[in-house]
């Protein structure tokens, strides 16, 4: 029976409304219980004490991932480590390796991760990635929007077959629920075309807001532990902040099967653009916030801008593309049959360019401006908007006007005149922090029922103690602070002492089993996926699902239907 007791820190839990007391964690066998007998003792000396940290959207893992590996050795020369008695070689900046990402976010603090977009066919790569991403607790959202099977139920009106659809395929792929990613652009996409929301497809006479309508429905039919996992159309271009709330009204009104949203729009910061063009391009954070504070139906991630290099990925091919006509720098596409398609493009994000400094300003007047923390998670959508060890550069600029102010100054003006940041003087505490980069990631995946985001009884062992005091507002500390951990604890196992990597325990795979109960639908389902497969797909139908040697870890979490 290993017993660890945490004392004299200051412990940040807000799911359990513990706003910085000094308190002591016990832990059993990986597990928070009331009180321990014989621990071993570790004092955090009146430091910083938050549950492990939850990202909600940062891709880490399968083909796309791994393409921009092989698509950018440059970047893979970048941040490289010797092997050590615990960790293996460690290399890639914007693309790390599967083991220097398990590495790197345990040192911030973080013991989960989401990878938001997982094409089904692909579905054993990520998994596989998986197995070798050390630490790290993850789970994966699998591609569904573009996929032929949901068109036709979608142009038919089928919402029960689509249901049983999405119970059938998140099973097959060991999935976490439903993703959408330019719903139906990025099948236009493989005929050389684009839509936005309410444009007709060609191919298949259905809508984008047709598409994530019917999927917000289907997916409620279930009590599934997160909501539908949107990327809108029209990504990155300016004026779309129309589009993005419009395609907020889309899914008002249906009903939520759990006490949750019933859509997360991703990584809003790149969908909140004003303007006609890059020359009157402007924020319209303030647009997009004050409809989320007013809605209650909707949950968001930021998608916060690093200034520098980076790699953009994504399902949204022509946005790629788009990046690539821009920048004339290197590019690559592919397409998944009947599912989806991708593009990687690499990027400079700099401060010396009024867009990019605008675009900066955006995640962080977004994140200033929400009322409702809870329906708030903070990333770069990884590594899009920049890496993910850019986290603890934005916790620190959330905590600090100067330093906002001090960053303002130095990149290009036009962030006065098209960017409502600067006289934004709020700054966040510490309590706030841990609900946007841990509870509040959690309750929106369903995740504080299964034991992540919080320090309860009965929640899983794991612990980040910072190096700081709860008065700390030195945003050059608190930056250093996030970046390496004082100490990290996994499932009861210190896994990170003082910044460097002591253990490297495997993590677990979490994955959703909706149960579709009428017989006669879900036989009828099976049989229009049947004919799929013989018609279409190069794989059998029987070779597709992902077999349970690929979750040596697993975590079921059972999705019964709503009542």
């Amino acid at each position: 029976m290993q017993e660890l007791l945490i004392k004299n820190g200051f412990v940040y839990d807000p799911i359990n409304g513990i706003k910085g007391e000094k308190k002591d964690i016990c832990i059993r066998d990986g597990k928070i219980v009331e009180e321990v007998k014989s621990p071993e003792v570790i004092d955090a000396e009146g430091r910083v004490v938050m549950p492990g940290g939850v990202d909600i959207h940062s891709h880490i893992a399968g083909g796309k991932i791994n393409s921009g590996r092989l698509f950018r050795p440059e970047d893979g020369r970048k941040g490289r480590e010797p092997k050590t008695k615990v960790c293996r070689s460690q290399s890639g900046y914007s693309v790390p390796n599967t083991f220097t990402t398990g590495y790197r976010y345990a040192k911030m603090g973080y013991t989960f991760v989401m990878e938001p977009a997982m094409p089904p066919l692909l579905a054993r790569h990520t998994h596989e990635e998986f197995i070798d991403i050390p630490i790290l607790d993850n789970a994966a959202i699998p591609l569904i929007d573009n996929n032929w099977m949901t068109f036709d139920y979608v142009k038919s009106g089928d919402i029960e077959k689509l249901a049983a659809y999405i119970s059938w395929i998140v099973k097959a792929t060991k999935g976490y629920g439903v993703k959408l990613v330019n719903p139906v652009g990025t099948d236009a996409w493989g005929w050389a075309k684009n839509v936005g929301l309410n444009d007709v497809s060609e191919d298949w006479g259905v809508t984008s807001a047709q598409v994530i309508r019917a999927l917000a429905e289907a997916n409620e039919k279930f009590e599934m532990p997160h909501s539908i996992h949107l990327h809108q159309n029209n990504i990155g271009r300016p004026g779309n902040y129309e589009m993005t709330l419009d395609t907020y009204d889309v899914t008002k009104g249906v009903k939520a099967s759990k006490d949750r949203p019933v859509t997360h729009p991703t990584h809003q910061q790149f969908f909140s653009y004003g303007g006609t063009s890059w020359k009157d391009f402007e924020s319209k954070a303030k647009d997009i916030a004050e409809y989320v504070n007013k809605n209650e139906h909707v949950s968001l991630d930021l998608g916060s801008i690093i200034l520098g290099d980076t790699t953009t990925m994504t399902a949204d091919g022509p946005m790629e593309y788009t990046l690539y006509q821009i920048t004339g720098r290197k590019w690559t596409n592919m397409d998944v049959e009947l599912e989806t398609g991708a593009g990687i493009t690499p990027f400079l994000y700099s401060g010396k360019n009024p867009v990019h400094s605008i675009q900066w300003t955006i995640g962080l007047e977004i994140s200033l401006r929400m009322k409702d923390l809870w329906r708030l998670a903070l990333t770069t959508d990884h590594p899009n908007a920049g890496p993910f060890i850019g986290y603890p550069i934005l916790i620190s600029l959330l905590m600090s006007k100067k330093r906002r102010d001090e960053v303002l100054a130095e990149i290009h003006p036009a962030v006065y005149d098209r960017s409502e940041l600067a006289p934004l003087d709020r700054e966040y505490d510490l309590y706030e922090i841990a609900i946007i980069t841990r509870a509040a990631p959690a309750k929106i995946l369903g995740l504080h029922e299964h034991g992540k985001g919080h320090l309860g009884v009965g929640a899983d062992g794991d612990v980040a103690i910072y190096d700081i005091s709860p008065e700390e507002r030195d945003a050059g500390k608190i930056q250093r602070a996030f970046m390496n951990t004082k100490c990290t604890i996994k499932g009861g196992q210190v896994v990170v002492k003082d910044g460097e990597v002591i253990a490297a325990p495997e993590g677990r795979t979490f994955f959703v089993e909706p149960e579709f109960e009428d017989e006669e639908t879900y036989k009828g389902m099976l049989s229009d996926l049947e004919a799929k497969f013989r018609d279409y797909y190069s794989v059998t139908m029987r070779n597709y699902p992902v077999q349970d040697v690929y979750t040596p870890h697993p975590y079921v979490i059972k999705a019964r239907m709503a009542r």
